[in-house]
């Protein structure tokens, strides 16, 4: 599956990053990640909201460094979710 085969992203697993700060964002979206390639979960969904972009940009600076994403993109309807694709063999 593709991330443009997404339909309804919110039937995927799903983090809320609301009230985080940077480094607790990166650690919960890390530690999430590692969970669901365990479980084999190929797509998830991150809530990091609008706010100022700081929690964005630092979803967005962690998928690029971490291993196990293959790629992620804004949802089309709600710029505050990022859905992302993993890497689960």
């Amino acid at each position: 599956m593709t991330l443009n085969e997404v339909i309804f992203p919110y039937s995927f697993p799903k983090i809320d990053l609301h009230g985080f700060d940077r480094d607790s964002a990166r650690v919960a979206i890390n530690d999430f990640i590692n969970d669901n390639v365990k479980m084999r979960n190929e797509i998830i969904v991150i809530i990091h909201g609008i706010g100022t972009g700081i929690i964005k940009e630092q979803t967005f600076k962690t998928l690029k460094q971490n291993k196990n994403v293959l790629e992620f993109k804004s949802d089309n309807f709600n710029r505050g979710c990022t859905i992302v694709r993993l890497k689960c063999n």
